[in-house]
This record gives structure tokens, sequence and C-alpha cells, in this order.
């Protein structure tokens, strides 16, 4: 195998071992096949699923355990991505650009649920709204995601997730300036009516980030 050929046959390797866990269902905190599994399953040598898996174990994706196994860990958890973004996140444009491309996805979201008649009536929204008027604020990032996860673009999540790990953004509570908008963003996607929740979301947009 030429060195040319040697990196596109590691990532080969890591996507297959990526199938495996799926098919296998395998969670985190659940074990892996042993080497010899994999190996007799993806029709490679062991040395070749033993250096896979060791650059596997230094991203932090899984955990050999002596005399125990290779697990499967809860890599949400580990700063992979925040160290990354480091290296690959240099100048403010490159910032910015995550931002925007993150707002793609939220507003998106946004446009789904307001556009469907059975998303937008979901109680959901009405626990909010209440939550605002006895709390006086809501859990950002937590609201957010509910609007993807309700949109139903499983991709669209996967991506504004890492999204927010690249932009750093943190779990905290909604300021009392951006109760207005949040309700008017509320309001306007119960009611169906779409320019008003994208307006509502520019608004509260303006606030987050002012």
């Amino acid at each position: 195998m030429t060195t040319e050929q040697q990196p596109k046959r590691f990532v080969e390797l890591v996507t297959q071992l990526r199938h495996i866990i799926d098919e296998d269902r395998i969670q985190p905190g659940d074990k892996l096949p042993s080497e010899r599994v994999l190996a007799e399953r993806l029709s490679v040598s062991r040395s070749a699923v033993r250096e896979a898996l060791r650059s596997l174990e230094l991203l932090g994706l899984i955990e050999t355990r002596h005399g125990g196994g290779t697990f499967l860990t809860a890599f949400q958890q580990h700063q992979l991505v925040e160290v990354l973004s480091m290296f690959i996140l240099q100048t403010n444009q490159q910032h910015e650009d995550v931002l925007a491309t993150k707002k793609m996805h939220e507003r998106e979201a946004i446009l789904l649920i307001t556009s469907s008649k059975q998303l937008r009536a979901l109680p959901v929204w009405d626990s909010y709204f209440q939550q605002l008027e006895l709390e006086g604020s809501i859990e950002r990032l937590q609201f957010i995601q509910e609007l993807i996860v309700t949109s139903g673009n499983r991709l669209s999540l996967k991506i504004w997730r890492q999204l927010v790990a690249y932009s750093n953004e943190q779990h905290t509570r909604t300021s009392a300036e951006e109760k207005r908008p949040i309700q008017m963003l509320l309001k306007a996607m119960q009611l169906g009516y779409t320019v008003e929740a994208t307006v509502a979301y520019n608004e509260w947009g303006d606030v987050r980030f002012h």
C-alpha cells in the first residue's frame, strides 16, 4: 500500500467501525467487539484494527480498560470540537460564519414549524410561554434545540450541535430583554405567521448578540 493510499484506507476503516457501532446499536458505556472479532468482520488484520482503535482513543471517542476491553465513550462530553476550533477558526470572519450558519438552521426550523399546522399546535409552545410568564426566562439552548428537534430534520440537528460547540455558546438562561421577542416568536409560530416569526427571531438575535 502506498503512502497516499494509507490515509484513505484508514478513513475507510474508521467509517466501517462507525457502521458496526450503529448496526450493533452500541451506546456510550457499552463494550465494543474484540479486536479479533472486528478484524474478522472487516476482513483486515488485527494490527490495522488496533491502529484505528488507538487513534479513536486518542480522540476520546473510545476508552480501553485494562483487562476489560474497549468501550464507547460519551464523546459529546469531550472537548475535541473546542480543541479543533482553536486551529480551524482563527479569524473573526470564520467565527461570524459559524454564527451565521447556526442562525440559518435555527431560522429554517422556525419556518418549518410555523408552516405546519400540526407542529405549531404542539403544547410545548404553551409550556414555554407559561415558563416565561412565571419565571421570566427559559434555558436558551434548550429552547432552540427543541425548535430544531420538532422540525424533524435530524441532520440539521447534528450540524447545529457541532456549530454550537464551535461557537462555544454556553447553556444560560435568557435575559429580561429577551422575554418580549421570544414571546412574539412563540405567538407568531402558533398562529402560523411566518414573516412575523422571522422578524421576532431576528429581533431576539439583536438582543442576544448586542
